[in-house]
C-alpha cells in the first residue's frame, strides 16, 4: 500500500514563504504532484513534476510563485511557496500516479492533506 504522508502546512501571513513536504512510501511513479482544494471549490491542480525528465507544470494562479522539486534518494517532495496569497488557502493534498495523465480522476494515490492558511 503506497503512502503519502504531508507535511509543512499552517498559517501564514501575506507575502510569506512555506515550504511543503510529502514522504512517498516507494517509487517510482509517472508523476508526482500537489492539489489544493479550498472550502466549496473543487481539487486544483497546484504543480506537477514527472519522474523521468523532470518535466514540471503548474496551475496559472501559482506560476511563478511556487516550485516543485523532488529528491529521489529520500523519496521526498517539496512544494515551495513563495509569495503566498490568501487565495492560496487551501488544504494541499500530495498526489502521485503510474498513469499517464495528472487530472484528480486519474490519480492513483493521495496524501491526507496539510492546511495551508494565509492571513490578509
Amino acid at each position: 500500500q503506497v503512502q503519502l504522508v504531508e507535511s509543512g502546512g499552517g498559517l501564514v501571513q501575506t507575502g510569506d514563504s512555506l515550504m511543503l513536504s510529502c514522504a512517498a512510501s516507494e517509487r517510482p511513479f509517472i508523476s508526482m504532484g500537489w492539489f489544493r482544494q479550498a472550502p466549496g471549490q473543487d481539487r486544483e491542480l497546484v504543480a506537477v513534476i514527472s519522474w523521468i525528465g523532470s518535466r514540471t507544470g503548474y496551475g496559472d494562479s501559482v506560476k511563478g510563485r511556487f516550485s516543485i522539486s523532488r529528491d529521489d534518494a529520500k523519496n521526498m517532495l517539496y512544494l515551495q511557496m513563495n509569495n503566498l496569497k490568501p487565495e492560496d488557502t487551501a488544504v494541499y493534498y500530495c498526489a502521485a500516479t503510474r498513469r499517464t495523465g495528472f487530472k484528480p480522476a486519474e490519480i492513483e494515490y493521495w496524501g491526507r492533506g496539510t492546511q495551508v492558511t494565509v492571513s490578509s
